[in-house]
């Protein structure tokens, strides 16, 4: 009986001491005065930058990232100078306690947690040049938008000052925009690209996917579906028809529309007219299910 009792107290006192073993930190100063002394100590230093509303493919990169460092660190911090919709930047889904116990029950070692007021204490003025990169596909229909990435991360490299960071490849240009500018700012830190992770249906994780509904997740399942299908026709078809048949056959479902589908040189991000004009070739996709806008992307040759 007492045997059971104490097993109760253990289980429920569980979360507690996980918890305890990781630090919340709030400030700049706090991170700065942390890492400095770990750096002292030889320690390596991981770093994966979130939003939050975390799901199995942030925990990818957090995996990943405890397994190649002594520390991981993971911030959390919804940048509103990425959001050229202000109304999404209001949606944007918001659980501080939730995703720090996930990150807890992980083994994450610190989350940076800053206010607008901590990153920004002054404006943001900055302006990067990403040539032909940022000019096509996300770029084209969200202006400012990867000025914004840039500035964050930026930012957040300069406070954290990582050994590694850790992007998933479900946001294609995003992480070409950041090695960019890495490159830029000739920054020491090295990008560690991370494989899409996909829901049992073949959904790719998204913290937007919150916002479906049961109905809409069930109908979202054909952007993947459509996409690995698409591989198929590589042999038959040209890289136009294969666009026009992605595009149509995501288009003929109720709550589906595609904003844009490009097949790109997966270095340049440039479009390509034909199946030899890159040895690597991506497609990449943002299609609106409903209000809720999702993206996602297929390797064709690598």
């Amino acid at each position: 009986m007492i045997v059971s009792w104490l097993h109760k107290y253990l289980f429920a006192l569980y979360p507690l001491l996980i918890l305890k073993k990781m630090e919340v930190l709030k400030t700049v100063k706090e991170v700065q005065d942390k890492f400095i002394s770990l750096r002292s100590q030889g320690k390596t230093i991981g770093f994966v930058p979130t939003m939050g509303a975390l799901h199995e493919g942030h925990l990818s990169l957090v995996k990943q990232c405890i397994a190649d460092n002594d520390i991981c660190i993971v911030s959390i911090f919804v940048n509103p100078t990425q959001f050229n919709n202000k109304e999404d930047l209001v949606k944007y889904p918001r659980d501080l306690e939730k995703d720090s116990q996930y990150l807890a029950e992980a083994g994450v070692n610190f989350i940076f947690a800053p206010s607008e007021k901590e990153i920004y204490p002054e404006p943001d003025t900055r302006q990067f040049d990403f040539g032909q990169i940022d000019k096509v596909m996300e770029g084209v229909h969200r202006p400012g938008h990867f000025n914004g990435v840039a500035q964050v991360v930026s930012r957040l490299f300069d406070i954290v000052k990582p050994d590694k960071a850790y992007f998933g490849e479900k946001d294609f240009q995003q992480l070409a925009i950041i090695r960019e500018m890495v490159k830029q700012l000739n920054l020491s830190v090295q990008i560690v690209a991370m494989p899409i992770v996909r829901e049992a249906s073949g959904l790719a994780l998204s913290s937007r996917n919150e916002r479906l509904t049961s109905k809409q997740k069930e109908v979202a399942v054909n952007i993947s579906k459509t996409l690995f299908e698409s591989k198929k026709w590589m042999d038959n078809l040209s890289v136009k028809q294969v666009i026009d048949k992605v595009t149509d056959t995501l288009n003929s479902f109720d709550e589906l529309n595609v904003e844009y589908y490009e097949i790109a040189d997966g270095y340049t991000l440039q479009s390509v007219k034909d199946w030899k004009g890159a040895n690597y070739i991506v497609g990449c996709i943002a299609v609106f299910c409903g209000d809720v806008r999702l993206i996602d992307n297929i390797i064709y040759k690598a």
